[in-house]
């Protein structure tokens, strides 16, 4: 669809026909040796672009620097590759292999950091092939759908040779050029290029259910490349005040945008506006930017620039990556020594959501590659990998099996809380390869088959009587630092009751036992507060089942300024829900006979309930029918 008459000057061609050529007549102000940038994503000018092929034989040395690129690459094929060398920031599809073959080059840099490069002369630009709206009344002509670093390439090249397409849209924000700083305008009438929406695989959705629990109301989100990120769009729908600061809009974006959960009205900059870089889409999102005030276009070295991203309310950054290694290294640019994709705004914005008030940085990936055969969770990175986000700058990692939380934690942490959300068939060998490597200590060999992250049809949350959301999920191996400050938080009193004995410390190895869970027979879950540290746990429950009876006995603990709440009856009847969805008979319990809150928890159960006092001590049965 062709863009209104009313937004650009429909006499443009008239007032400035000394600038007009054809492509074959722009492209022949090319010269041997120069280094020409080309526009990013959907925004290539693909007549351009043609027309400058046809010219190959008489531009030898020719360097074609550009980011992100979509359609057909002609300069990468056959004896092209004699005049064009390709120097990309960020390696797409269509210049891949002639990259991997060492026949062009990849200049690994942060997103936020390359309009300096172009703005102090470090890459001098010789030219810049673009592609803009026709300029209006005042001559601005809009970058539409691809504002990211051609801006900058287009104010610091010396010569620019822009298409002028009245099917690009003209949005809003820092997105526009006089028409009297370009040098050459070519006018075109041909569809943008367009990149379906991505079908999301399985996988993409369940890490993409994890990340949407990551994020509140009020947040604002950055979404990155790939099946994950547009996948979370869809699940992100219910909730409320969402802003978007990101490098890059997609069509997910005008689903989200359209249930009302977007308004944009808590974000600290940019209140009550999408800001954005480029679009990578179809004439659907095309046509929802167009001339649309509710977006606002932005050159990268303001939306990557992590003093802006930090500055934003509950900043979100979701990016993806190719490996991670047990001490959290992030592998996302490369495929062992094979340079796959760049390293983009990773790190930008992975800085500036950390640095955010109340922010969150998440690193994604399917917790296998080549179609199960290998675990992207690794003990260490492939040879010749690259690292795009350090070990310390790491905060989530988020697999189809669950979160880790790594900013602030030991290497042994991290390494258990890695393997917890790789795939299960991988965990026993990562754990062998973490003990091996010293990241882990050698008695936790005998618990590789016991290295859960916890079933997800354990959470559940409840409501108490001042307000308060308490939630619950299951036991997995990082939780042993907690589940020890739990117990050092219990009085005496409640420790007796709990292990109907006087304890000071509890021994590592029974701490151990808690938290690595045999999933054959055993069920343990823990209540916990959201903190900005992490989670404060408040209880723990469990049942050991014995399969000679087909009955588990059942055993929790409140943290003392919790009791009284309702938190033990409400775990106690969570964890009845879950034994009888497995197909347990029953429950047995032990409790003193001096513990009378603990017994009316048990006399109030949502089951058949006898009890038998036995030298101080009352032996429940619990029958579920």
């Amino acid at each position: 669809m062709k863009m209104k008459p009313a937004r650009y000057d429909p006499d443009w061609q008239r007032k400035y026909a000394s600038m007009l050529a054809t492509p074959d007549e722009a492209v022949a102000r090319l010269r041997p040796g120069h280094r020409i940038f080309i526009g990013t994503g959907c925004g290539v000018p693909m007549n351009l672009i043609r027309a400058m092929t046809r010219r190959g034989p008489e531009l030898s040395d020719t360097e074609l620097v550009h980011l992100l690129t979509f359609g057909e690459a002609p300069y990468t094929v056959g004896e092209m590759r004699r005049y064009f060398r390709v120097n990309s920031f960020f390696i797409a599809q269509n210049v891949r292999d002639v990259i991997q073959q060492g026949l062009g080059d990849y200049t690994p840099i942060h997103l936020s950091d390359i309009p300096r490069l172009f703005k102090s002369g470090q890459l001098p630009l010789d030219v810049a092939l673009i592609q803009v709206t026709p300029p209006d009344q005042n001559g601005m002509c809009s970058l539409g759908i691809s504002v990211d670093i051609v801006k900058s390439a287009a104010e610091n090249a010396s010569l620019v040779i822009a298409e002028v397409n009245p099917n690009m849209p003209r949005t809003h924000g820092n997105s526009c050029l006089h028409v009297y700083d370009l040098d050459v305008l070519v006018p075109v009438d041909t569809p943008l290029l367009e990149v379906p929406e991505i079908v999301p695989s399985e996988e993409a959705r369940q890490i993409a259910e994890h990340i949407a629990a990551l994020i509140e109301d009020g947040s604002t989100v950055e979404f990155g490349i790939g099946r994950i990120p547009q996948a979370l769009m869809k699940l992100l729908v219910g909730k409320r005040d969402l802003g978007i600061h990101t490098e890059m809009l997609t069509d997910g974006i005008v689903d989200l945008v359209e249930s009302g959960a977007v308004t944009g009205m808590r974000k600290k900059l940019d209140r009550g506006k999408i800001v954005a870089s480029f679009c990578l889409g179809t004439r659907r999102l095309y046509d929802f930017i167009d001339d649309n005030p509710l977006f606002a276009f932005h050159p990268t070295e303001y939306v990557n620039d992590p003093a802006v991203i930090s500055q934003q309310h509950k900043m979100v950054a979701i990016n993806t990556a190719l490996q991670v290694d047990l001490t959290g290294q992030v592998c996302a640019d490369s495929l062992g020594e094979h340079f796959y994709s760049g390293v983009g705004g990773q790190v930008d914005f992975n800085r500036g959501a950390a640095k955010a008030p109340g922010g969150r940085a998440i690193i994604a990936l399917p917790s296998t590659a080549e179609d199960g055969k290998v675990s992207r969770i690794v003990t260490h990175l492939t040879e010749g990998a690259g690292v795009v986000t350090t070990r310390a700058g790491v905060h989530y990692v988020v697999t189809e099996y669950g979160v880790a939380y790594l900013h602030g934690k030991s290497v042994q942490e991290r390494a258990l809380a890695l393997i917890t959300i790789a795939h299960p068939k991988f965990r026993p060998q990562l754990l062998r390869e973490a003990i091996e490597s010293k990241f882990l200590p050698a008695d936790l060999l005998d618990k590789e088959n016991k290295l859960m992250g916890g079933p997800r049809d354990l959470r559940t949350t409840m409501l108490l009587a001042d307000g308060t959301q308490i939630f619950f999920r299951a036991i997995h191996p990082t939780d042993e630092p907690r589940i020890r400050t739990l117990f050092y938080n219990l009085s005496q009193e409640t420790i007796y009751y709990r292990f109907m004995q006087h304890m000071q410390t509890i021994p590592r190895k029974q701490i151990l036992d808690m938290t690595y869970i045999d999933p054959r027979t055993e069920v343990a879950i823990l209540a916990y507060l959201p903190e900005a540290h992490g989670e404060e746990v408040v209880a723990i429950g469990r049942y050991y089942l014995d399969t000679k009876t087909n009955r588990a006995e059942v055993a929790f603990v409140v943290q003392d300024k919790w009791q009284r709440k309702g938190i033990g009856t409400f775990m106690l009847n969570h964890l009845i829900k879950i034994a009888r969805r497995n197909g347990i008979s029953g429950f047995t319990a032990e409790v003193l006979r001096t513990n009378r809150a603990m017994q009316a928890v048990f006399n109030k159960a949502n089951c058949k309930v006898r009890s038998q006092l036995r030298d101080d001590v009352y032996h429940y049965e619990l029958d579920f029918e």
